[in-house]
């Protein structure tokens, strides 16, 4: 088999790491969130999340967030997040 086995701890750890990439998303503003040019599907699930005042229901939608976010490579946007951060990146 070519799968790499990962534990069950592992894949909780990496699906929490997105989710908190997910939430760093949903606080960014408009503008910056709309640079780093997200899947449709993403950035809908991001503004909807914003919506939401209710906490259960927005912990809910984090965690969809970061469903989604499985199915694409996150490290992009943890870089464009890292120059955002530091002030390179701007728009």
């Amino acid at each position: 088999m070519d799968t790499e086995y990962k534990s069950r701890t592992q894949k909780k750890n990496e699906v929490r790491a997105l989710q908190r990439l997910g939430e760093q998303l949903v606080a960014l503003p408009s503008g910056q969130l709309e640079s780093l040019e997200l899947p449709d599907e993403l950035l809908t699930a991001i503004e909807l999340t914003r919506k939401i005042r209710k906490q259960g229901a927005k912990k809910r939608q984090i965690q969809h967030i970061g469903t989604l976010m499985r199915h694409i490579d996150p490290q992009p946007i943890e870089t464009a997040l890292a120059l955002l951060r530091s002030g390179n990146l701007r728009k």
